[in-house]
């Protein structure tokens, strides 16, 4: 697989990742299986797929815990992206920024994780009772332990309220803040966020910033939560823990409307042959932004794993780019 640089450290990793998440939160419990999850990772890792993306809040906790048994067998072969600076609490997360605790859940992370060094230590949110360069000054520390490699920053999403659309100011005006004074303390090696065809915005605001400074992008839900794949039904509906029951963009009528998408999607996969899907055109979409660009698609299940990874070899046209930036803006609001 092509390799992409995360950072001016020069670390590279596969064109594709691996989101952890859906192994073990936010989606569908019922559908949880600890063994097809481990054939995903595996399967992901065979195709050079090597970043792994997870979270400490993922969970909480099991889903470090689930890679630790992949990484003790496999740790060459995997880049691992963790996070820190949530805390789930009864009913909800809450961020938590505070020196100590940063420290005192990286030693956590890492003994969940099996190994002595996370690659990519991402600050999952910023806490607005701690000053970021507080936050951001302890994770540095942890790179200079050799507990880490290098830092990364999670932004919140851009919404779909005033400024958020092309050119507005106000969607990461507050993320693009905390990184510039975060960048004082120490660099910035990667930046994560929502980026995919329905949700394009931080291709307007935040690319460039990591452009200019050499800094990589992660592009989390590059596949719209499972939309983008073609693969759900309007009105099929979720389970009440799944996140996307409660979601304004996964209503019925939304996904009804929304299906405009996914068939541009389609007719563009069957220009570049039977084998292709609506899901790696999607990430071939997103590979195409930049290359300092990164998916990382979420899956639970082997053959989702290399279907995703697979996308690196889809090479979009001109025409294809065009006809995609044309498609009218996704239905339902996102924040």
């Amino acid at each position: 697989m092509e390799l992409r640089s995360i950072g001016a450290g020069s670390l590279t990793v596969g064109a594709v990742g691996l989101g952890c998440m859906p192994m073990s939160w936010a989606y569908a419990p019922s559908r949880r299986r600890g063994q097809e999850s481990l054939a995903a990772v595996h399967a992901a890792l065979d195709l050079g797929s090597n970043l792994l993306d997870t979270a400490d809040v993922y969970g909480p906790f099991t889903n470090e815990l689930l890679l630790g048994r992949v990484l003790r067998e496999r740790r060459p072969d995997a880049f691992v992206s963790a996070k820190v600076g949530l805390r789930a609490g009864d009913q909800h997360v809450v961020a938590d920024g505070r020196p100590g605790y940063v420290r005192r859940a990286c030693d956590a992370s890492l003994r969940r994780l099996r190994t002595d060094v996370i690659d990519l230590y991402q600050l999952h949110r910023v806490d607005p009772d701690v000053p970021v360069e507080e936050t951001w000054g302890a994770m540095a520390e942890l790179v200079g332990a050799g507990k880490v490699r290098a830092l990364g920053f999670c932004a919140l999403g851009a919404g779909a309220g005033p400024g958020a659309g092309r050119g507005g100011d106000r969607a990461y005006g507050t993320t693009l803040r905390h990184l510039e004074r975060a960048q004082q303390v120490f660099p910035v090696s990667a930046v994560q966020a929502e980026l995919s065809v329905w949700s394009p915005q931080a291709a307007w605001q935040l690319l460039p910033w990591c452009a200019d400074r050499g800094v990589g992008f992660l592009a989390a839900m590059p596949l719209g939560s499972g939309f983008l794949t073609g693969t759900l039904t309007p009105g099929e509906g979720f389970e009440s823990q799944d996140v996307r029951a409660r979601h304004p963009r996964f209503t019925a009528d939304a996904m009804a409307s929304n299906q405009v998408l996914v068939a541009a999607l389609r007719r563009v996969a069957r220009r570049h042959g039977p084998g292709v899907t609506a899901a790696q055109v999607a990430l071939a979409w997103v590979l195409a932004q930049g290359p300092q660009v990164v998916p990382v698609p979420g899956a639970d299940r082997a053959p989702w794993a290399a279907e995703n990874a697979r996308a690196a070899e889809v090479l979009l046209s001109a025409a294809d780019l065009a006809e995609m930036a044309a498609l009218p803006a996704a239905v339902g609001a996102w924040d």
